[in-house]
């Protein structure tokens, strides 16, 4: 057991408070961190929104204007007032849901093959784009695949009818020479065939397929999609997608309009329902005045005979008692009885054509009745004063009444008669068409400036969220507050990424030769800055330690432990001392191609006793560094790595050199490394800043800790100093030393603590 020294620590350092951030300046500056991620994804959803603009599907829409005209005050001749006389004005909200019935819709749907879908088999996405600037007729066949089009195909289906358990599904036809056509399907154990304007009728499994194909434009091998769809379902889908709503306030006009993908059946459709919505309306006034005409037919002969009899009995009453002449009050009595027994007949009439129609609840019948006991209460009064008068002018006036009831009554009802026979026979109804349906030449769907705005909001929210979610859900380190608080580690240095790094990775990768190390060729470069602050630390750390090696490694590959290790080396030996470079990564070690050497002779040879230093060791390679790169590697590198012989072969290089620093492989992907560090005096781990993952990180320091070692801090390599939500909460203390790391000479004693043994 060899006592084990640690460094002692640091005195206590209380740093100024840290200020609070504001969360909404660091999500600002995550934002423009990642704004080439959140252009990359804008640009993607703008391509795809082009593409949507430019092949997806269009939608058209048509409309037509009608107008409901007031029954009350519409002008017109004998059949308009008999109209007038039993209508009654129905509520644009009423006239909407007529339009949308399926007595309307049911019939247009019927009448025009809307269930029908038939359409020519388009190339994929490009397909339909191509036909509309298509003139000419197309070459059937798309990539050895036959029967896709793309040209001016058209296809007229009049009649198609399937079993129930084929509705909805598409079928392919299949043009042939001479109008003949090949429907097939997967569903058909054969295909079907078929010509141009003869009726097909086929037995297939669970019914009969009836089709009328009535024209074809397409020529031979060209291929047309079919589909049959369910009349219900074509019915409900079509009173959602209808658009019935009144222009303006109680303008009593009435836009219908529709947006389909359908263009042929579009204008047919909207023109279909305007007219049977007509012919409705027709058919319900003429009705109305059918059932007025059966009314009048029966009550005409009763007031006719009622007539005649009042105008006997009065003749009768005149000859017996020769001429009464009436007074001023008995001529005014007989005129407001008239007049009374007429209102209320009409009121009584009126109130019988809408009992057909409504409850006895309804408010104009509860106001007709209203009106009627008015009538009969004045009429009640005028009689009142009749019997007062004498008796012989009471008799008199009593029968003069009941004449010129009964003539007006009978002329009243007469005329109505004339009237409805007029509005029966004239079908003059309320409605009227103020402009068709017209085929739309342009779609209203998709509209480019909308669909690329929508394009480019919807890629900067999907950019930004990608960003936050690769933040979240990425737990990589990103700043050193992160390390320390999560890992227990120090940072010792952080590296800022190199932008001329890039060039010299490439000349490795080409094997260009001559050393190709960002110390020897840019000794500017900021990155060396964070290398120089590392080298004075570790220079009062391997001070105290127990050997002047230096072991960098990192958890996983990709940390940059390479690039710090020559780097630092070189940044050492800058200084004046003797360094040694070992490349012990004997799984992919790196060094020999970046200072450009041959591994023929190396590490691995001087283990295993094969070679000597003079043949091993390539010296100054830069002024005061010597390397040993890896040799040839071998078969179990776990087992040369943790032998005595490279014990050994380190405490004899110790003491040639003032420093060796030893590139180790990943701590996580190789056990070598852990094998090594009892033989080392100083262990430092490289991290990725943004790639690294903090889980790594704690896993590496407990693999080392279950042999009793530890790592000393944490370097920070390839921090971005563009990212802005990277550059919180961590101050380095004076010189660009971490808070934790002082000299003695800045007035920080050093705290000593015992000695601590391990293996």
């Amino acid at each position: 057991m060899n006592a084990r020294w640690y460094p002692p620590l640091p005195a206590p350092y209380n740093p100024e408070p840290e200020r609070p951030h504001s969360r909404f300046k660091e999500y600002v500056d995550l934002m423009l961190d990642n704004r080439w991620l959140i252009a990359s994804v804008t640009a993607a959803v703008l391509v795809l929104g082009a593409g949507y603009a430019l092949f997806g599907p269009r939608v058209y829409e048509a409309n037509v204007l009608i107008q409901l005209e007031d029954a009350e005050r519409s002008p017109g001749g004998a059949g308009d007032a008999a109209v007038n006389g039993v209508g009654v004005k129905t509520p644009t909200s009423g006239e909407a849901e007529i339009l949308k019935s399926r007595m309307v819709l049911g019939q247009a749907i019927e009448n025009t093959k809307l269930f029908i879908k038939a359409r020519p088999h388009y190339i994929p996405v490009v397909g339909a784009f191509m036909a509309r600037h298509s003139k000419t007729l197309s070459r059937p066949g798309f990539l050895g695949m036959r029967g896709y089009v793309s040209g001016t195909e058209r296809i007229a289906v009049a009649q198609m009818d399937v079993p129930p358990a084929l509705e909805g599904k598409k079928f392919l036809l299949t043009t042939g020479k001479d109008g003949t056509y090949t429907l097939t399907h997967p569903d058909l154990d054969t295909p079907l065939h078929g010509r141009v304007g003869e009726p097909q009728d086929s037995s297939v499994p669970g019914g009969t397929v009836h089709l009328l194909v009535a024209s074809i434009d397409a020529r031979p091998g060209g291929a047309f999609e079919l589909t049959r769809h369910s009349t219900q379902l074509t019915m409900l889908e079509l009173q959602r997608e209808l658009r019935v709503i009144e222009k303006g306030k109680q303008s009593s006009v009435i836009d219908v309009s529709w947006q389909t993908d359908d263009r042929e059946h579009l204008a047919n459709l909207l023109n279909e329902v305007a007219r049977l919505y007509m012919r409705q309306n027709i058919d319900q006034k003429t009705a109305q005045a059918e059932r007025t005409l059966n009314f009048l037919g029966t009550e005409l002969p009763k007031f006719k005979q009622q007539l005649e009899q009042s105008e006997e009995a009065y003749n009768q009453y005149r000859n017996q008692n020769g001429t009464i002449s009436l007074d001023d009050e008995a001529r005014n009595a007989l005129s407001q009885n008239v007049d009374l027994q007429a209102k209320l007949l009409d009121a009584r009439q009126k109130r019988l054509d809408l009992a057909s129609r409504f409850t006895s609840q309804h408010p104009m019948l509860i106001t007709l009745d209203a009106q009627i006991a008015s009538l009969r209460k004045e009429l009640g009064g005028v009689d009142n004063r009749i019997r007062r008068m004498p008796m012989l002018q009471q008799n008199s006036l009593r029968m003069q009444r009941d004449i010129k009831v009964n003539t007006e009554l009978y002329s009243s009802l007469l005329n109505s008669s004339l009237q409805m026979r007029l509005a029966r026979e004239g079908r003059i109804g309320n409605v009227r068409v103020l402009d068709q349906a017209l085929s739309p030449e342009k779609p209203v769907r998709p509209k480019a400036v909308i669909v690329m705005a929508l394009a480019l909001v919807v890629g900067l929210f999907l950019g930004a969220v990608t960003s936050v979610l690769r933040k979240v859900l990425k737990n990589t380190v990103a700043t050193p507050d992160e390390i320390e608080m999560r890992t227990g580690l120090n940072v010792y240095s952080t590296i800022a990424l190199s932008t001329r790094q890039g060039a010299l990775d490439r000349a490795i990768r080409q094997g260009r030769p001559g050393v190709k190390l960002l110390a020897a060729s840019h000794p500017d470069d900021p990155a060396l800055e964070g290398v120089r602050r590392l080298r004075t630390a570790l220079g009062f750390l391997v001070a105290g330690a127990q050997n002047n090696r230096i072991l960098l490694t990192s958890a996983t590959p990709g940390a940059g432990k390479t690039f710090l290790s020559a780097n630092f080396s070189a940044v050492l030996a800058a200084s004046g001392k003797r360094v040694l470079l070992i490349d012990a990564d004997m799984r992919r070690g790196k060094l020999a191609s970046q200072f450009g050497l041959k591994a023929t002779t190396g590490l691995s040879e001087l283990i295993a006793g094969t070679a000597t230093l003079a043949q091993a060791v390539h010296a100054q390679v830069l002024p005061h560094l010597d390397v040993i790169t890896t040799g040839k590697l071998p078969l179990d590198p776990a087992t040369m790595m943790g032998s005595s012989a490279f014990t050994r072969l380190l405490e004899t290089l110790s003491a040639l050199y003032d420093a060796v620093v030893i590139d180790a492989p990943p701590i996580l992907l190789a056990t070598e490394t852990v094998a090594m560090s009892p033989d080392v005096g100083t262990l430092m781990l490289v991290a990725r800043a943004g790639d690294s993952e903090l889980g790594d990180l704690v896993e590496s320091a407990k693999r080392l800790a279950h042999v009793g070692a530890a790592f000393h801090g944490v370097v920070l390599n390839a921090q971005d100093a563009r990212q802005r939500h990277n550059a919180y909460g961590y101050d380095y203390g004076p010189y660009g030393l971490p808070p934790n790391i002082y000299p003695p000479a800045l007035g920080h004693t050093p705290r000593a603590e015992p000695e601590r043994a391990t293996s």
